[in-house]
């Protein structure tokens, strides 16, 4: 799984990809996908950044879809039950999910400088995490992993000022 948010891509596609997959998913599995709850993946999707429920709630209402904020916290968490987006814990934030369709361990890349979020594939039962759960007898269900730090870009432009 690579680093989608840093690297290079045709996002106007990686939008529509992604509303295609929810739109599918959703008729699938019989979900209901509103004008709210999509317009909230549309704008999630918009950038490789997290966004907070008040941040959302503002560009919603922009569109003229309320101004309450139980309209953004519903739509979030229908988002997020349906692996549609993520909760960046650490930033109180939202991100749109960049692997749609299949089950997954992400863990979140956070750019300190421009504030991109990147999410990349982790396996919760390897490495040091992995052993050290085997070790004490203890099954990962679910972990939430967020390193924090510069984005490739935000790399070069420290090293060219």
């Amino acid at each position: 799984m690579s680093a989608l948010g840093f690297e290079a891509h045709d996002h106007a596609r990686c939008v529509s990809g992604t509303l295609a997959q929810a739109e599918a998913y959703c008729a699938e599995n019989k979900l209901k996908l509103t004008p709210i709850r999509r317009r909230a993946l549309e704008l999630l999707l918009a950038e490789h950044r997290a966004l907070g429920a008040y941040d959302l709630l503002a560009l919603l209402a922009k569109d003229g879809l309320g101004t309450a904020p139980p309209i953004a916290y519903r739509a979030l968490d229908f988002l997020t039950s349906a692996g549609f987006a993520h909760k960046i814990e650490g930033l109180n934030a939202y991100i749109a999910c960049a692997h749609t369709g299949g089950d997954h361990a992400p863990a979140f890349l956070i750019c300190t400088e421009c504030k991109s979020v990147a999410e990349v594939g982790t396996e919760m039962n390897q490495g040091r995490l992995g052993e050290a759960a085997r070790s004490a007898g203890f099954a990962i269900k679910h972990t939430v992993i967020e390193a924090l730090g510069l984005c490739p870009r935000c790399q070069s432009d420290a090293t060219c000022a």
